[in-house]
């Protein structure tokens, strides 16, 4: 389901994206998790890079996991927010500026929990990725 998952989902969740407005992706429509639109900056190109992820909000600031499936290799997203760490997200037809640092230690563990109770995936997730430890990275208004 992963191959499927990698080659089907975000170009389907673009496509609802755009044809909504930014308000929907497929992926938040059907699951009811909560998806946004991640914009980062490459961090060899320096190009503007969008993609569907789950975004789990803490008050002002957004949650992001980088468990790629639970690959054996971070998200180029990951890489490109540890490089340029201002990105922007859309939720609901609405962008914000954001920069993301990495949570460590427990704050780290906790949000990881956390996501796998609201999606358990995650758990699988972190299975598969036993060569990595699976990033967690926090959001915060600019």
């Amino acid at each position: 389901m992963t191959w499927l998952a990698v080659r089907i989902q975000q170009p389907l969740d673009r496509l609802a994206y755009r044809l909504t407005g930014g308000r929907v992706t497929m992926s938040s429509w059907l699951s009811g998790l909560p998806v946004v639109m991640l914009t980062t900056t490459g961090a060899r190109t320096g190009q503007r890079h969008t993609l569907p992820v789950l975004g789990f909000p803490d008050g002002d600031r957004l949650i992001v996991i980088a468990s790629n499936y639970g690959r054996p290799h971070d998200p180029a997203w990951y890489h490109n927010l540890r490089s340029n760490p201002r990105a922007t997200i859309t939720v609901d037809g609405r962008t914000r500026q954001l920069e993301a640092h990495e949570l460590t230690g427990q704050e780290r563990d906790r949000w990881f929990e956390q996501a796998v109770r609201m999606h358990p995936g995650f758990a699988v997730y972190r299975e598969r990725a036993s060569n990595r430890r699976i990033p967690v990275m926090g959001l915060d208004p600019v």
